[in-house]
């Protein structure tokens, strides 16, 4: 009962003025940052390991941001998987290299895990004639479940994989020329990654970018959103030169090297709440 009278507060979310939104999430961020104590936490950890040389109120303005972002980006899925069409189309501005998806190249779309990666994903589906596949895990509530894969497909041609097929469904879209949206910027604990520098610290990173990418004969095509005063800022990068390359381990530390450079222009919008350095290397303590 629960989660059917949270998606139909989110329907509500989707007629308000975008202002309307995003002052709520203001005070839904502010209300989180102040009683999620051990998640603020995991974002204090977080930003001192990765920004040790600011200042301990430049990292608890960016944590506070951080919070208000999550909230908004949260709300903002309302209008993004609800209002009309035309509304999104005044919200998200899709700027950059749209000539990368041009033709049926195998593209794999590295998403990073900003707030305004619903928005990236959206807009592309909305603005691109390509066939899309992402990834998705599934919910506990199947209402969830049923309405996040609809809003995640409500434009274009998107399929939508279970993580729990494995790779097959994916390399067979990606050789059939799709499109795919890729989010390998987390932890998923050490069965599944490879320790490789992220901010001067060994962070355990999934290396999938550079395998899907050599295993589906797929180009990279970074693309970044941003949370802006009117809505969202997708930038689609050109794509990657000599990636991959046949060392996994050098692809996936240059992946995170680039994305420290665009972490550094937006700090409070990346994904900090994430436990991302929860697996330690052998015989290193918790830092959580």
């Amino acid at each position: 009962m629960w989660s059917r009278i949270g998606i139909a507060f989110m329907r509500v979310m989707a007629w308000l003025p975008l202002s309307w939104v995003r002052g709520l999430g203001v005070v839904l961020g502010w209300v989180l940052y102040a009683l999620a104590v051990p998640r603020r936490r995991v974002v204090e950890v977080n930003l001192r390991l990765c920004f040790p040389e600011a200042s301990a109120a430049q990292r608890r303005q960016w944590g506070r941001r951080a919070f208000v972002h999550f909230a908004q980006s949260w709300l903002d899925r309302g209008w993004l998987w609800h209002a009309p069409r035309e509304v999104l189309a005044r919200r998200i501005q899709l700027v950059g290299s749209w000539q990368e998806f041009e033709g049926s190249t195998p593209t794999i779309i590295f998403s990073p895990h900003f707030f305004g990666l619903e928005a990236g994903g959206m807009a592309l589906s909305m603005n691109v004639n390509r066939v899309f596949t992402s990834i998705f895990t599934p919910q506990p509530s199947p209402a969830v479940d049923a309405w996040m894969k609809a809003g995640r497909s409500r434009f274009g041609e998107v399929t939508m994989l279970n993580r729990s097929n494995g790779v097959k469904p994916i390399l067979s879209n990606l050789r059939q020329g799709g499109a795919l949206y890729l989010l390998p910027d987390m932890n998923f604990g050490p069965e599944e990654s490879i320790f490789v520098p992220f901010y001067g610290h060994l962070a355990a990173t999934v290396p999938s970018l550079s395998r899907f990418a050599r295993l589906g004969r797929a180009k990279v095509v970074p693309v970044v959103s941003r949370i802006t005063p009117t809505g969202y800022e997708v930038e689609v990068m050109p794509a990657w030169t000599g990636f991959p390359t046949e060392d996994v381990e050098a692809d996936t530390a240059l992946m995170n090297q680039r994305l420290q450079a665009w972490i550094n222009t937006m700090p409070d919008q990346y994904y900090w709440v994430h436990k991302r350095f929860k697996t330690r290397p052998p015989g290193e303590p918790s830092v959580y």
